[in-house]
């Protein structure tokens, strides 16, 4: 009889642990991942700087009145800042489609976990009756 209560007990633990602990746990590490792709393309700064130059390339006026120097300083400092406004847009949407894919991703681990004991004993139940 003893026996008995320590294999309920056991059970019982697997089911606690399987269903609610270890299920908080994957949230939790979920969570890490969305922070550190949050992080590693750091949208809100690529949000914030969107029309600042590329990687601070900028080109410094002259002293004096050159017409030419100055309109070249002028399209040089203008490129840059479209160049930098287009690898931003590159990096956001690469950066949003990151973190739709540890969304997804998370997602069916998650649901996996819960239901792999279920599609275990799903699958031995087809094997043994057709």
């Amino acid at each position: 009889m003893e026996i008995v209560s320590k294999k309920e007990g056991i059970l019982f633990s697997w089911i606690l642990w399987h269903f609610f602990e270890m299920p908080k746990f994957l949230i939790e590490v979920w969570n890490n991942y969305f922070i550190f792709v949050s992080n590693f393309f750091s949208l809100p700064l690529l949000l914030r700087t969107f029309f600042s130059p590329w990687r601070r390339y900028q080109w410094a006026y002259p002293r004096g009145f050159d017409l030419k120097t100055i309109l070249e300083v002028f399209f040089s400092n203008t490129i840059s800042r479209i160049l930098g406004a287009m690898m931003r847009v590159v990096l956001i949407i690469v950066g949003i489609f990151s973190q739709l894919a540890v969304a997804l991703v998370g997602l069916v681990i998650f649901l996996g976990w819960l239901f792999f004991p279920f599609i275990i004993v799903g699958g031995f139940l087809f094997i043994l009756f057709f």
